[in-house]
């Protein structure tokens, strides 16, 4: 697989040992056990897989040398390059401009922009109408694109399905900028409906069984379905492809469930399913699958709690956290300094959007077992930095700089 330049700023001694020796000893990805960090007062349990994907080192590879090879020039950021603020304020601070914050409003007015600018659309990708908007302008995105290749791939699993007279049904948040880029170019192609989660899913339903008035689906649908969408002509055939960072095993519920509404509602079997639902196969990307695995993995261990690093917009860490939730304790910080003290820590609840502080969070007994990974927009250096952290707290406990030997 390609290699990026990333910054050394982002890079862990420790995990890169850590990473180098699991995957020299598990090439075909087959073993998500997690790997042990025995401080002696303390034991830390980092994911088999966690941290910056291919997707986002592409990205900032790219971003920093558009930086780097172009001084002089207005450098413009389209949104957030991805969902982590050191990153993000990495570029900011080397003199890289966002155009718009992560919901699409403007920051900087696009009028103000002319052909000399560059614009690098981020990982997420980006609308049609964004694009075509700013190559208007005279700017040419194509040179500054550091959309994922996974995002790509579900773009291009929507356009084969759409050739096939299929309807697209994206799993995904609406007002995520990945799921309006997706959205953006399935609509090109086919008629398309974005639904959020199972619930979503259940309310759509009721309209292919014609259980609901179909009026209904255009108010509670709203901003969710393409321009011209025919609810009883454009729901007689679908396929279902997501936004890469959602739970797959959410994403696989959506696509079953969907599927069984349709061989009801046609008189389907197995065998001619095909021909109202389509074989889409999941669009995750192996990142998002491999972390949520891994963290599937790592919840095998008796462990006291767990600690989710990332930045607090991110869809993929915050699925991570989800998963952990289910089992133990559970604390999402973006820093170490979120752990402000042995007894204190600072942490983000994504269910309804609010930092809270918690008093006792790490146990009174040794050695304590703590579990840790981390999204795929967030930089090893800062896990390594929650772990030296936590050791402050564990008088007598071995450096990390002796536990990344024993990974030589």
């Amino acid at each position: 697989m390609k290699t990026f330049d990333v910054p050394v700023v982002y890079r862990s001694p420790l995990i890169s040992a850590i990473k180098k020796k699991r995957k020299e000893a598990d090439r075909m990805k087959k073993d998500f056990a997690p790997t042990l960090l025995d401080f002696g007062p303390v034991r830390i349990y980092l994911a088999r897989h966690f941290g910056f994907c291919y997707g986002v080192e592409n990205a900032i590879d790219i971003a920093f040398r558009t930086v780097a090879e172009n001084p002089g020039r207005r450098i413009f950021l389209l949104s957030e390059m991805i969902h982590n603020p050191q990153v993000n304020a990495d570029l900011v601070a080397a003199g890289v401009r966002f155009l718009q914050d992560t919901k699409g409003k403007a920051i900087v007015p696009f009028e103000e922009l002319t052909a000399d600018d560059i614009v690098l659309i981020p990982a997420f990708g980006t609308t049609l109408a964004i694009e075509q908007r700013l190559n208007d302008i005279g700017i040419r995105t194509e040179l500054y694109n550091t959309t994922c290749p996974f995002v790509e791939k579900v773009w291009n699993r929507s356009e084969g399905i759409a050739q096939k007279g299929y309807s697209i049904v994206i799993h995904g948040k609406p007002k995520h900028e990945e799921t309006r880029a997706t959205f953006s170019h399935a609509s090109k192609d086919a008629p398309s409906v974005v639904v959020e989660d199972m619930k979503q899913t259940i309310e759509l339903a009721k309209y292919i069984r014609g259980e609901k008035d179909a009026a209904q689906f255009y108010t509670e649908f709203a901003g969710q379905y393409s321009q011209g969408f025919d609810l009883l002509r454009d729901l007689q055939r679908i396929g279902v492809v997501n936004q890469t960072t959602m739970l797959a095993s959410d994403t696989q519920a959506i696509a079953d469930y969907l599927k069984e509404v349709m061989i009801e509602k046609y008189g389907l079997t197995e065998a001619n399913a095909r021909e109202h639902f389509a074989d889409t196969r999941d669009t995750l990307c192996y990142a998002t699958n491999d972390n949520q695995t891994a963290v599937s993995g790592m919840l095998g261990v008796d462990a006291d709690l767990a600690i989710v690093v990332g930045g607090y917009n991110s869809s993929n860490t915050s699925h991570l956290v989800e998963l952990c939730e289910e089992k133990l304790p559970t604390y999402f910080i973006n820093e170490e300094a979120k752990l402000l003290s042995k007894d204190t820590v600072l942490h983000y609840n994504f269910h309804n959007g609010t930092e809270n502080v918690t008093e006792g969070y790490l146990p009174a007994k040794q050695p304590a077992t703590i579990l840790i990974t981390s999204g795929a927009s967030c930089p090893d250096a800062l896990v390594e930095g929650i772990i030296r952290r936590l050791l402050t707290f564990y008088p007598g406990s071995k450096t990390v700089e002796e536990v990344t030997a024993q990974f030589a």
